[in-house]
């Protein structure tokens, strides 16, 4: 075996590590592929003879590359005003799909992704590394360019957003079933009175349309305006594993046309996460539901 097929074995190895690096700090699959492949090529014109660690050399690779393309997507304002939702990971409800196991080890939700959505590219990169992948502020601080003290500062800034919007879900998939059924089934029989039980009075509603005429993508809030979002609708929704969470998917004449993640704390849901950009979801690999 020559270098080049030995370091592309090695790097194999760590592709759906590095996969998932890249798809919690940029909330996009396609972009993540992308990133994962710049790294290869960056890897394949490398000196790798003074490399001790190549695991880590590419994690840290893979997070430069990532944090150019959230400073560029930003400059360029590639993503749409208003509601942005990242790209859901969808599996069948029966488990998730073992391509996706390494994706969502850490029960990375939809909602903390929408979270991650608010934050400046430097604190996403440093919350993502340290507390997600316990990467030391050390081997952090020359990607963004700061100390490690500073580094460390970036996380705590992020962790205190998290911290302060994204409070632990309900983990027992059997209730968060429960409730998304009983969510589907007031939202189909349009019974308003039925929707607001299940909805906590102060749930937020993000409905992410894509590049469409502005105010289209929305932000709702508030138990009522929720349910005026969803009565009588999910005619053609069924449930489905999003993020590792019991969510839905709607379809009809075989397109997709959403995906929703549900937030469910203490028996009511808190957050609901739309994506109904039909560019985004002709993207997403969902043949793992297909019957």
């Amino acid at each position: 075996m020559d270098e080049h097929d030995w370091l592309a074995k090695r790097f194999e190895e760590n592709r759906t590590h590095l996969r998932a690096v890249a798809y919690r700090i940029l909330g996009s699959l396609s972009d993540a592929d992308d990133a994962v492949q710049e790294s290869w090529l960056r890897l394949s014109r490398s000196d790798t003879s003074d490399i001790a660690n190549l695991g880590g050399w590419l994690t840290t690779v893979v997070a430069r590359v990532c944090l150019d393309m959230l400073r560029s997507r930003n400059s360029r304002r590639e993503e749409p005003l208003g509601v942005h939702v990242p790209d859901p990971i969808v599996s069948r409800e029966g488990g998730i799909d073992p391509e996706h196991e390494v994706l969502l080890a850490d029960s990375v939700g939809l909602a903390l992704l929408v979270v991650l959505e608010t934050l400046a590219p430097a604190e996403r990169l440093a919350f993502v590394l340290h507390d997600l992948f316990a990467v030391p502020f050390e081997e952090i601080a020359p990607i963004v360019e700061r100390t490690p003290a500073a580094a460390r500062q970036l996380a705590s800034r992020a962790r205190r957003r998290v911290q302060g919007t994204a409070t632990a879900p309900d983990a027992d998939l059997t209730l968060q079933r429960e409730v998304v059924d009983a969510f589907l089934a007031a939202s189909r029989g349009g019974n308003f009175d039925a929707l607001l039980a299940v909805l906590d009075p102060d749930v937020v509603v993000r409905i992410d349309y894509g590049a469409v005429p502005a105010g289209a993508s929305r932000e709702v809030r508030g138990a009522s305006a929720a349910a005026k979002q969803f009565v009588g609708r999910a005619q053609a929704a069924r449930p489905a594993l999003v993020n590792g969470a019991v969510g839905a998917v709607a379809a009809a004449g075989g397109q997709l046309f959403a995906v929703m993640g549900f937030t469910i704390r203490r028996g009511k849901i808190v957050e609901i996460d739309v994506l109904a950009d039909p560019a985004r979801l002709r993207q997403l690999d969902l043949t793992v539901l297909d019957d």
